[in-house]
């Protein structure tokens, strides 16, 4: 089984609702074990329209699931929570599901990057990753996320909290 990272969001609806919701149904996929979540923080939108505040997270999952296989699970979950496709980028969104790490897998195609491309600079995807997973190596950079927090000078930076 692969130790998988998905990052979590949500900024329309009842967003602790929806991640909840999202949660249960990636547990309930074949192939999907649910192992740890992290704090739900609320923080401000990186990019697109003006929006309101998200709820973000990050939860570690054990999965036999191929990353493609992982992907398509986790847009069918979005659909089901009501996200549309838009073409907006960074837009609102009852819920945003992203791999941010995959083992040590490196994927570099069209509609699936992993590691995320944006994982090191998210200051929103990194906190919770560090509560998971302080020591996780990210497979491009050779950096821990607790290295990559702290590079973006986050006083959570540190694994020894």
């Amino acid at each position: 089984m692969a130790r998988t990272f998905i990052g979590i969001g949500s900024n329309q609806g009842d967003r602790l609702a929806i991640i909840s919701r999202a949660i249960r149904a990636l547990g309930a996929v074949p192939g999907v074990q649910v192992a740890q979540m992290a704090t739900i923080i609320e923080t401000a939108p990186v990019g697109g329209p003006p929006q309101t505040p998200y709820l973000n997270t990050a939860i570690e999952v054990s999965t036999t699931l191929t990353p493609r296989e992982l992907l398509a699970a986790l847009q069918r979950i979005e659909c089901e929570l009501g996200r549309v496709p838009s073409p907006e980028r960074w837009g609102p969104r009852p819920i945003d599901l992203d791999i941010l790490l995959y083992g040590d897998d490196v994927v570099n195609e069209p509609d699936l990057q992993i590691p995320h491309p944006r994982l090191h600079e998210r200051q929103f995807v990194l906190e919770p990753m560090v509560q998971l997973a302080c020591d996780a190596v990210h497979p491009v950079l050779h950096q821990t996320v607790g290295m990559l927090l702290a590079s973006l000078e986050s006083p959570e930076g540190s694994c020894s909290a």
